[in-house]
């Protein structure tokens, strides 16, 4: 399948072409929520070589608790669309509201709950973790979602 997102002002478009279903997970990290302006942002985890950009773009990179990220914007409306991460390697951490579908998405997981806002219920059906899941157990959570 096909996906196609872009920025918010559209000089950046990308498509995504995979066959695996997205694992759409919330993030609730204070990281998350400073960036995004909000209780927490939505990601997929994707295969690098299945994300393809076309226009202008910007990136931003730093270190945290001994892992690199290189965060790639809009260079003209800073619209966050990935990031990499020396956690995963070989794939992208795409922002999931930058698809022209996400409104038909809905996370399978959410992550970091220990920082979520306290107003927030989350539904007791879905996986959640008080930090990041090891590898092992987000791909069990995504099986027993049926993705």
């Amino acid at each position: 399948m096909t996906l196609t997102g872009k920025c918010r002002c559209s000089a950046v478009n990308y498509t995504l072409d995979t066959d695996a279903a997205l694992a759409v997970y919330a993030c609730h990290c204070q990281h998350c929520q400073t960036w995004s302006g909000s209780s927490f942002a939505l990601h997929a985890l994707v295969p690098a070589d299945a994300l393809s950009l076309v226009g202008p773009v910007t990136h931003y990179a730093y270190d945290t608790n001994s892992q690199h990220a290189d965060h790639v914007v809009c260079s003209q409306c800073h619209t966050r669309l990935f990031n990499t991460t020396s956690a995963a390697p070989g794939l992208r951490v795409l922002r999931v509201g930058t698809l022209d579908n996400s409104p038909a998405l809905q996370p399978v997981a959410h992550i970091w709950v220990k920082h979520k806002q306290p107003w927030l219920s989350l539904p007791d059906t879905i996986a959640s973790w008080p930090e990041s899941p090891t590898p092992q157990q987000f791909a069990e959570a995504l099986s027993a979602s049926g993705r």
